[in-house]
C-alpha cells in the first residue's frame, strides 16, 4: 500500500520536513503523562513565552530527563520498583514515559522546574521574520 503525501499540492514546495514532523506526532498518541500547553503573554523585557506542563507526581528530579533531539522536545521518566516494599493494594504503577513535542525552527527551551509533581518547561516562541526580497527580471528577448 502507497502512502499518499498530505502535503501534495504542487504549491507547496519542499514541506517534506513538515510532512516527516506530522507522522511523528501522529506516533505520539500515548495519553500518559497528561499535560497542558498554555500561551505566557509578554512580561516586560521577556518575549511571548509557550509553558508545557506535565503531570509527572512520583517522579524525582533525577527519574526525569528533558533533551532536545533533532529538532524535537523529548521528556522521558523512568521509576524503578522497589522489591522491599509490599503492597496490600498497588494503584499507582512505577513506569516509564517518553512524551515528544516537535519545536519549531528557533524554538528555545528556557527552563524546566518540578514542583508539586508537576514538570513545567518554558519556550520561547521565536518572533517571525518580515521579510520582502525583490528578484530581478533579466530581459532575454534582445537579439
Amino acid at each position: 500500500m502507497s502512502r499518499v503525501p498530505s502535503l501534495s499540492s504542487p504549491f507547496l514546495l519542499g514541506f517534506d520536513d513538515i510532512e516527516r514532523a506530522l507522522d511523528r506526532v501522529a506516533k505520539a498518541a500515548d495519553g500518559y503523562p497528561p499535560y497542558n500547553i498554555e500561551r505566557l503573554g509578554r512580561e516586560g523585557q521577556n518575549p511571548e513565552r509557550l509553558r508545557i506542563t506535565l503531570a509527572v507526581a512520583g517522579f524525582t528530579r533525577d527519574q526525569l530527563d528533558v533533551t532536545i533531539e533533532e529538532s524535537q522536545l523529548v521528556i522521558r521518566g523512568r521509576q524503578q520498583d522497589d522489591k522491599t516494599r509490599q503492597f496490600l493494594h498497588r494503584g499507582i504503577a512505577a513506569r516509564q514515559f517518553q512524551r515528544t513535542f516537535v519545536l519549531a525552527d528557533g524554538m528555545e527551551v528556557l527552563a524546566a522546574d518540578l514542583n508539586n509533581g508537576l514538570l513545567s518547561i518554558d519556550l520561547a516562541r521565536p518572533e517571525p521574520a518580515r521579510t520582502v526580497k525583490t528578484i530581478a527580471i533579466s530581459d532575454r528577448d534582445q537579439s
